[in-house]
């Protein structure tokens, strides 16, 4: 990434443009999941844990393929201001609704579902504390819950081979104060002019892009820019989903 893009951006976190936050993912964090990790995008806090269960979908019945799916919450206090939980409310926001099927068509891309056998695994991806990007961060930590519940899947013989074909990561990007910047926390969220979540996989290939201007309009030069800047945030992902597994 171009020394401009680097240093011309005067962020409040004070990272250069190109910067990640502290990414930490800590496996086996809970105690009863297949697969459960804390993935830390600086102050973001998700809890993902994976559920594997016997059986799939109607649609998928008589198929012998497996099924992913998600669930995404905030906890009350995890912003700012206590807010309700959607239980109380009776409903979830369309909001919620659109970053969990965002998560499950992300981790299902991980998969080959002939593989899975007529098994569901549900990711449980929990905001116990909100910087901004909560929703790649819980894709990012998903898949490494994902790589666990599917490990205890062949220790059990509950499936003959492993159905993992890629890992996938997420970044959030955007233009800040003119500038492309990479992994927006809150204040930058709040404030981008234009947002943008983007999914890849371990090749480097596209799984999703979610561009948004939120002030304004974007042209084709910054978009390359922001595409840029996930490429090379997402390739650290990856390395770091890798170390935390074991794999590299």
């Amino acid at each position: 990434m171009s020394d401009t893009i680097q240093n011309s951006v005067n962020r409040p976190s004070q990272r250069a443009g190109d910067q990640l936050r502290d990414i930490r993912l800590t496996r086996r964090y809970t105690k009863h999941a297949e697969g459960s990790v804390l993935v830390e995008f600086g102050d973001t806090k998700v809890i993902c844990t994976a559920s594997v269960e016997e059986g799939v979908p109607r649609f998928l019945k008589g198929s012998g393929q497996g099924w992913v799916t998600a669930e995404y919450g905030m906890l009350p206090r995890s912003t700012g201001s206590r807010m309700d939980r959607e239980a109380a409310r009776g409903k979830q926001s369309g909001r919620t609704q659109e970053i969990q099927r965002l998560i499950g068509r992300s981790l299902r891309a991980a998969l080959d579902m002939s593989l899975l056998g007529e098994n569901t695994i549900k990711l449980d991806c929990d905001v116990i504390q909100a910087d901004g990007g909560t929703r790649t961060a819980s894709i990012t930590g998903g898949c490494v819950a994902l790589h666990d519940a599917i490990t205890f899947m062949l220790e059990k013989k509950l499936i003959k081979q492993n159905p993992i074909k890629q890992l996938i990561g997420s970044v959030s990007v955007g233009m800040y104060q003119g500038m492309p910047v990479l992994d927006l926390d809150y204040a930058e969220d709040s404030n981008a002019e234009t947002d943008m979540n983007v999914v890849m996989n371990d090749a480097g290939r596209f799984i999703e892009v979610q561009g948004t201007a939120e002030d304004g309009d974007y042209d084709f030069e910054q978009l390359q820019q922001m595409i840029g800047l996930a490429q090379k945030g997402i390739a650290e992902l990856i390395v770091k989903q890798k170390q935390a597994l074991g794999l590299a």
